[in-house]
């Protein structure tokens, strides 16, 4: 499966590259200056892919994962302009996420991976320099479901799903803040998830995502 992502993600790269004009910025392709005023409300597709680096902070010791784990980041985005004459962005898009977590619990191993599938919703503000390059900083919240995961504990050799009734809810919510840079149609972004959802499904305690993005990708 993440082969076919990495594949299907690799043509979409190399179609828009001999465009003449990137309809993102609204400018032709080189020129360094973006003139907001001169074009229509812009709306643009993209897509990414990238890692996600993920800790789980929980009062469970049992399921307090404090070390990195490291999963796949893909989806797909959609953004619309706000105004003619304003460099504001409102994206959104849909993302396969596998997050988690690690650590030991009595000196015996544990991994976790809480797979996702989320949907961002971010403001997006577009810094354009005199050179072909925006810089684009962002924020916002996201919500997510959980769509799989295991749990393994190496001591007792067992494994299970992580969102049945002992370990996780499937619902997460949260807050999104990053950093994304664009040359032409070509995009890259760094964001910090802060969920703000318990997950724990045990009601006397709590456990939160946290996760660090590196992705890449396009935008037509």
């Amino acid at each position: 499966m993440k082969k076919l992502f990495a594949l299907i993600f690799a043509a979409a790269f190399t179609l828009p590259m001999s465009a003449q004009y990137s309809r993102y910025l609204g400018r032709p392709v080189g020129t360094t200056r973006h003139t907001y005023q001169n074009h229509r409300n812009a709306t643009y597709y993209g897509l990414r892919l990238g890692a996600a680096f993920s800790t789980v902070n929980s009062d469970d010791r049992q399921l307090d994962g404090g070390s990195t784990q490291t999963g796949l980041n893909v989806g797909a985005v959609v953004g619309y302009q706000l105004s003619p004459s304003s460099p504001v962005c409102l994206e959104t898009g849909l993302f396969y996420t596998e997050k988690g977590g690690k650590g030991t619990y009595e000196n015996k191993k544990f991994t976790y991976n809480l797979n996702y599938l989320e949907v961002p919703l971010l403001l997006k503000y577009e810094i354009q320099t005199n050179s072909p390059v925006s810089i684009q900083p962002f924020m916002g919240g996201y919500v997510a479901v959980g769509v799989g995961g295991k749990i393994k504990d190496y001591g007792e050799r067992q494994a299970f799903s992580s969102f049945d009734d002992k370990a996780f809810k499937r619902f997460d919510g949260g807050l999104r803040l990053g950093l994304g840079v664009q040359y032409d149609v070509i995009y890259a972004e760094a964001a910090y998830e802060f969920g703000l959802a318990n997950i724990c499904d045990d009601t006397f305690d709590t456990s939160h995502n946290r996760c660090f993005y590196l992705n890449c990708g396009v935008n037509f």
